[in-house]
């Protein structure tokens, strides 16, 4: 398992909740970084917001170019091709963070799994197979890779899962936002869906939503 780098961001002293916020294909920890002050977080809120650096791996869909990447993916049809051991590697790799963040005091079910593209993929497998109860799982214009593979924890069966799409995405087509939305329904699990007229991307009036997310979830 691989130890993965981070930008660690505390919104005030002796956080008591944490959000853990994976990037997309190609990007980086400081993607999401400028997204905080724009939450609409209560003042007083004492929230840590983790962003892990993806390793560099080798994309077969970008010819073999080494770039940050959580997985490898083999082809863009519909359905998605991807290298599903990494992505479980990778899934691996921020349960780990999960734990750090328990053996600092933050208790799992004020812990928030978050993740854009590639890395919504990597949330769901690990916020739907987690075995501690955890506060929610927010899923940005990705895909549901591991519908068929994984192995739900009963402790999360009833978690919070809010997802989120652009209807003009030209790379994760609206198409697979909509069918993870229908697999999740289909296993039972409760899911709040959103989209934008944006493409590849997040807006202003999503991220006021995942705020209001974020503050019901974890109670701010």
């Amino acid at each position: 398992m691989q130890k993965l780098d981070y930008i660690q961001l505390d919104t005030g002293e002796n956080p008591g909740a944490t959000v853990i916020w994976l990037h997309g294909l190609g990007a980086s920890g400081h993607d999401f970084e400028p997204v905080v002050p724009e939450l609409g977080l209560p003042q007083d809120a004492s929230v840590r917001f983790i962003f892990p650096h993806a390793p560099d791996l080798p994309v077969t869909i970008n010819g073999g170019i080494r770039m940050p990447a959580w997985y490898d993916i083999k082809s863009l049809e519909l359905g998605r091709t991807v290298d599903k051991d990494q992505l479980m590697a990778s899934a691996d790799s921020v349960a780990a963070l999960v734990e750090q963040e328990i053996e600092r005091g933050v208790k799992p079910e004020r812990i928030v799994i978050a993740g854009f593209s590639q890395g919504g993929a990597v949330a769901y497998e690990l916020g739907l197979s987690y075995p501690k109860r955890l506060a929610g799982i927010l899923a940005l214009s990705t895909y549901f890779a591991t519908a068929d593979s994984v192995t739900c924890s009963e402790a999360n069966r009833d978690i919070p899962i809010s997802v989120f799409h652009g209807t003009h995405d030209p790379m994760v087509p609206e198409a697979l936002g909509q069918d993870s939305v229908a697999k999740l329904r289909d296993m039972g699990y409760s899911v709040e869906y959103e989209t934008y007229p944006m493409e590849h991307a997040v807006c202003l009036e999503e991220i006021h939503a995942i705020g209001r997310f974020l503050r019901n979830v974890l109670a701010l």
